[in-house]
């Protein structure tokens, strides 16, 4: 029995993916509706908005972190974290073209992606010191902290960068990162990494679902 087969024993009889529990918003949320586009699943997954400051919202009954995105299953079983959601629905789908199935190049490849889902991590935390905080209380040593987090990244990210051609998990966690700064802009990354500029243009230009999944124009910032 493979590393796979261990980690996600499902035969296509086993309950499939229903509902995902997200915004259009999350860098997180937008990584899986990235996979359920490339997978060919988003015509039989709906997406559910989901309110996280919203003590009423199902959301916290789902994940009891009261995070998202959340993925309901057909028998109401429940998975959360873009990662483990992505394999499942990799596993799932039987294609298995977004995480290595060999346990050697699956741990590096789902190191990087983290790595990348780090970047993300911290432009929220940095927003939400913002947006949660009286202005007099937010913490530039905390601000800082976070900027530290996403240039380390950052540089270690352009040493070895993901084929621009080639849809994975590193891939798709790197371009959900990447536009959620150029969203949020909680720190100016263009001017110094053009090389990161040049390869989030060419994998935008090569995977499709990235545009279909950009945030909506009226959502404001």
């Amino acid at each position: 029995m493979n590393s796979a087969q261990n980690l996600f024993p499902f035969d296509g009889k086993l309950p499939g993916p229903k509902l995902l529990r997200s915004t259009l918003t999350s860098p997180f949320g937008r990584k899986v509706r990235i996979a359920m586009d490339v997978l060919g699943l988003s015509g039989r997954i709906d997406v559910q908005p989901a309110d996280t400051r919203d003590q009423s919202d199902t959301l916290r009954q789902q994940n009891p972190l009261g995070k998202i995105p959340c993925l309901i299953l057909e028998d109401g079983s429940i998975l959360y974290d873009s990662r483990v959601i992505i394999e499942f629905l990799d596993r799932w789908s039987g294609q298995n073209r977004l995480i290595p199935e060999a346990v050697d190049e699956r741990a590096r490849i789902l190191t990087r992606a983290t790595l990348a889902d780090g970047i993300a991590d911290a432009a929220l935390l940095m927003v939400y010191e913002g947006r949660f905080r009286d202005p007099s209380q937010i913490s530039e040593i905390w601000l800082d902290h976070q900027r530290g987090k996403i240039s380390r990244a950052l540089d270690a990210m352009q040493t070895a960068l993901p084929d621009p051609r080639k849809t994975d998990v590193v891939s798709i966690s790197l371009a959900c990162a990447l536009g959620y700064l150029d969203w949020r802009q909680p720190v100016e990354w263009r001017q110094t990494y053009p090389v990161i500029v040049d390869w989030l243009d060419e994998f935008a230009a090569a995977e499709a679902a990235f545009g279909r999944t950009e945030r909506p124009a009226e959502i404001p910032a």
